[in-house]
C-alpha cells in the first residue's frame, strides 16, 4: 500500500489524484491531521491514516502496513527537519519499504541564500540516505504556481515588482511534479535515485513580464528593487514579517540564480514535456 504524507495539501491532493487514475483506491493510503479535511478521499475508499509529523506514536501507528510512503515536506516551520526525521523513523520502525521525499533543486543546497529552507531538505535527504532504506529523491524546483505569491495577482496592472534581477527559474507546474511523483509511486527502476523536477526552459522575471503582456494585450513592465525597498513595500502592505522575509530570501536567491540548474527528469517521468509556462500564466492573468 501507498501512503501519501501531507494529503491534505496541494501537492498531496494532487498527487493522490493522479494515483486514482492508476490504482484502486483500495491501495492508495492518506496520511492527515483533521480527518474531516480527508472526507473527499475517505469518501473515494482510499484509508485515512490520522497522524503529525510531531507525534512518533502516531506515526508508527499510521505507518503499519505500509510498503511506500511519499513524504512530502512539512509546512510547518517548527523544526520541520525532526519532523520529517520521524517520519523516516516511523518508516524503518514499520518495515516500510521505500521512502519517496520531496527536497530542493539548487545548485547549492548546502549553501543557499534561502538559509534554513534549504538546510531542512538538505538534512532531511541526508538522513534518508543514510536510513538504510530504499529512497528516492524527487529534488523540486520552484513551483509555478509560487508565482503570484511572488509577483501579486494584479502583477498585469501594477507590473511586475520583484528584487530577482536578472535570475532565472525553471518553473514547473504543481500538477506536473505531482504527476511525476504519482508516476514514480507506481513504476520501478527508481530505487536510491534521485531525480530533479524543474521545467526545461529557465525564465527570467523580465521574461515573466513579457510574457504578461502577450497574455494581456498591455505592456507589463518589471522592476527589480533593492532587497529594502521590497521588505518596506511588503511591510506597507501589511504583509508579517515573517513572510517578508521568506520571500526576501528567494528573491536573493533567485537574483544569484540559485534555482537555474540547467538540469531536469521531469520530461522522462512525465514521459512528455512539461506544462509550459506561458500555458500556467494565462490561467492566472489571463481573465
Amino acid at each position: 500500500m501507498i501512503l501519501v504524507t501531507g494529503s491534505t495539501g496541494h501537492l498531496g491532493t494532487a498527487t493522490i489524484n493522479f494515483l486514482l487514475e492508476k490504482l484502486p483506491a483500495s491501495q492508495i493510503a492518506a496520511l492527515a491531521r483533521d480527518e474531516n479535511k480527508a472526507a473527499d478521499f475517505k469518501a473515494k475508499g482510499i484509508d485515512i491514516r490520522i497522524g503529525d509529523y510531531k507525534n512518533t506514536n502516531s506515526l508508527n501507528t499510521a505507518l503499519t502496513g505500509i510498503d511506500t510512503v511519499l513524504l512530502i515536506s512539512s509546512a510547518d516551520m517548527d523544526d520541520r527537519f525532526r519532523q520529517h526525521a520521524n517520519v523516516i523513523d516511523a518508516a524503518k520502525q514499520n518495515g516500510v519499504k521505500h521512502v519517496i521525499y520531496t527536497s530542493a533543486d539548487v545548485k547549492d543546497i548546502n549553501n543557499s541564500l534561502t538559509g534554513d529552507i534549504a538546510d531542512v531538505h538538505a538534512r532531511t535527504s541526508d538522513y534518508l540516505r543514510k536510513s538504510e532504506l530504499t529512497y528516492t529523491l524527487l529534488n523540486n524546483n520552484l513551483y509555478a504556481d509560487v508565482l503570484p505569491q511572488f509577483i501579486g495577482e494584479k502583477a498585469v496592472e501594477t507590473g511586475v515588482y520583484f528584487p530577482a534581477g536578472e535570475g532565472r527559474v525553471p518553473f514547473a507546474t504543481r500538477s506536473d511534479m505531482a504527476q511525476a511523483a504519482a508516476n514514480v509511486l507506481t513504476t520501478t527502476g527508481h530505487d536510491n535515485k534521485e531525480y530533479t523536477i524543474a521545467a526545461d526552459v529557465s525564465y527570467s522575471f523580465a521574461e515573466i513580464a513579457q510574457i504578461l503582456s502577450e497574455i494581456s494585450g498591455k505592456e507589463v513592465p518589471y522592476i527589480s528593487p533593492t532587497s529594502e525597498e521590497f521588505a518596506q513595500a511588503l511591510t506597507a502592505a501589511g504583509v508579517p514579517p515573517f513572510y517578508v522575509g521568506m520571500l526576501s530570501d528567494f528573491a536573493q536567491a533567485i537574483k544569484a540564480d540559485e534555482f537555474n540548474t540547467q538540469n531536469t527528469d521531469l520530461p522522462k517521468l512525465l514521459d512528455r514535456e512539461p506544462t509550459p509556462l506561458k500555458a500556467y500564466l494565462q490561467t492566472v492573468y489571463g481573465n
